[in-house]
């Protein structure tokens, strides 16, 4: 793909601002716009970057990555006569680097289809740090051959890219990739709560987890940058736990696959988006861990 393609990136929050910043910085002719203003404000009068419509994009990019919560967004810059369908250039390729169910994805996928336009889903892993320095893994569902004509986008923000089959099928992965991370979030933050009744530090759990063959994402990084060092800042929410883990359940029931660990984590972050948790940061989990699951055995 030639260096002269214009690159549309729809959403400039959490994910989809240091997106926007890499793509510059791979001097990759670039297309955004957020429906909020502030998000909007750090690209304007920017060289190399014009901030514009979605319709707009849809014309004048060849690839337009979509950054937003959920398919929901991508819905509303869809449809409608100022939507992107109507308004898409001949070979249009988005990308749909949400977290969301494979049942909206595919829907989507097919509206697009109608317009001549292809429809990519990439779940993505490794946060805004795996933007920056360019080593993201994205787990991507559709047309094969469309993914190898836009990999060298992809390679400007991504290390590895993996294709898992039909539209659907990255969206479904991101989503089983996110229920063993919270599952096994949980499962750390009992054995801390373990540790500490049985007079030890979690400090010293945690270093020998991460020596050992407990070792996982929350030993080796949430606990000890965001639990442990008293910031509690994952930069998530509750909400995004409870969201994704709830579509994956759902997946599971629709399947008839038995997900039962994951209905018990599930359960547990319903309890703690009951007692009002669904905006505070997810590290909190572990802070309340014994008053969300006292709540639950009431």
């Amino acid at each position: 793909m030639a260096k002269s393609t214009t690159i549309g990136v729809i959403g400039l929050g959490r994910m989809g601002g240091p997106l926007a910043r890499r793509l510059l910085r791979q001097k990759l002719p670039l297309m955004v716009w957020d429906s909020v203003a502030d998000c909007r404000k750090p690209f304007e009068n920017r060289k190399n970057v014009c901030v514009a419509t979605p319709a707009a994009m849809a014309h004048a990019c060849s690839v337009v990555f979509f950054v937003v919560p959920s398919s929901k967004e991508i819905t509303v810059c869809l449809k409608g006569a100022d939507g992107m369908l109507v308004n898409a250039r001949k070979g249009l390729v988005l990308c749909d680097l949400t977290t969301s169910d494979p049942v909206d994805t595919r829907r989507l996928a097919k509206q697009a289809a109608t317009r001549g336009i292809h429809y990519l889903d990439a779940g993505m892993s490794g946060g805004p740090a795996g933007i920056t320095d360019g080593s993201l893994a994205l787990m991507v569902g559709g047309d094969a051959k469309v993914l190898k004509r836009i990999q060298p986008v992809l390679d400007a923000f991504a290390k590895n890219v993996f294709h898992l089959g039909a539209s659907g099928s990255g969206h479904a992965m991101k989503l089983i990739n996110n229920m063993v991370l919270h599952t096994t979030f949980l499962a750390t933050c009992e054995g801390a709560r373990l540790t500490e009744r049985m007079g030890m530090r979690v400090a010293d759990m945690i270093k020998v987890f991460n020596v050992s063959t407990a070792y996982s994402y929350a030993s080796h990084h949430r606990f000890p940058n965001n639990i442990l060092n008293g910031s509690w800042n994952a930069q998530a929410r509750v909400y995004n736990p409870w969201k994704d883990v709830g579509i994956a359940v759902k997946l599971a029931r629709k399947s008839g696959a038995n997900v039962e660990l994951a209905d018990r984590t599930y359960a547990f972050l319903q309890q703690a988006v009951d007692m009002g948790m669904a905006e505070q940061d997810l590290s909190l989990l572990y802070r309340d861990f014994e008053k969300i699951r006292g709540r639950r055995r009431r």
